[in-house]
């Protein structure tokens, strides 16, 4: 996480993974354990990058948000862990303006991807989907903020199984709201 990353885009993730049975680490770019949103709400990470290990991660999740994607691609060492986790054919994933993160490093390159509306100029070498989530092999992206409930689920689905990911639907009202 960056400073001015979009809240619902960070939260709502973490917040399904979790409720899934999923370990999630929140991590701070920023040198500080305190992170603040595009919205001025601030949050206490779990770590710090410079104190995690991510060579066992079974996904890089990428909050969206605006200048928190810029700040979270201009950060050397985190795209250099990415840049490692895909080259080992692990997940990574982003939603909102962050794919521009695995644009920039060439990884979007004859993929199918969404992100921002607005922000597909920065997804080099994809194919623009405009869907609420694509995912193609490893990689995992997110349309923007209404997207973040989709996208923690299909996240979910991948790690914690379809059951539980269609009773976590079920069980937080997900599936009312899509079925009217």
């Amino acid at each position: 996480m960056a400073n001015g990353f979009e809240d619902v885009e960070a939260l709502a993730p973490v917040d399904i993974l979790r409720r899934g049975g999923q370990e999630v680490v929140t991590v701070s770019v920023t040198g500080s354990e305190f992170v603040t949103s595009a919205h001025d709400v601030t949050l206490k990470t779990d770590a710090l990058f410079e104190e995690v290990d991510l060579s066992d991660a079974d996904l890089l999740m990428l909050p969206g948000g605006m200048p928190g994607s810029t700040n979270l691609n201009e950060h050397e060492g985190l795209r250099k862990a990415i840049m490692k986790h895909y080259e080992a054919g692990r997940r990574i994933a982003a939603i909102c303006a962050a794919p521009m993160v695995f644009g920039s490093l060439g990884l979007l390159e004859g993929k199918r991807a969404t992100c921002y509306p607005g922000c597909e100029g920065t997804m080099k070498g994809a194919t623009y989907t405009k869907e609420l989530v694509t995912i193609d092999g490893n990689i995992i992206t997110g349309e923007g903020p209404a997207a973040a409930f989709p996208y923690g689920y299909a996240i979910l689905e991948i790690f914690g199984g379809k059951t539980v990911a269609d009773q976590l639907r079920e069980g937080m009202m997900f599936n009312h709201l899509t079925n009217n």
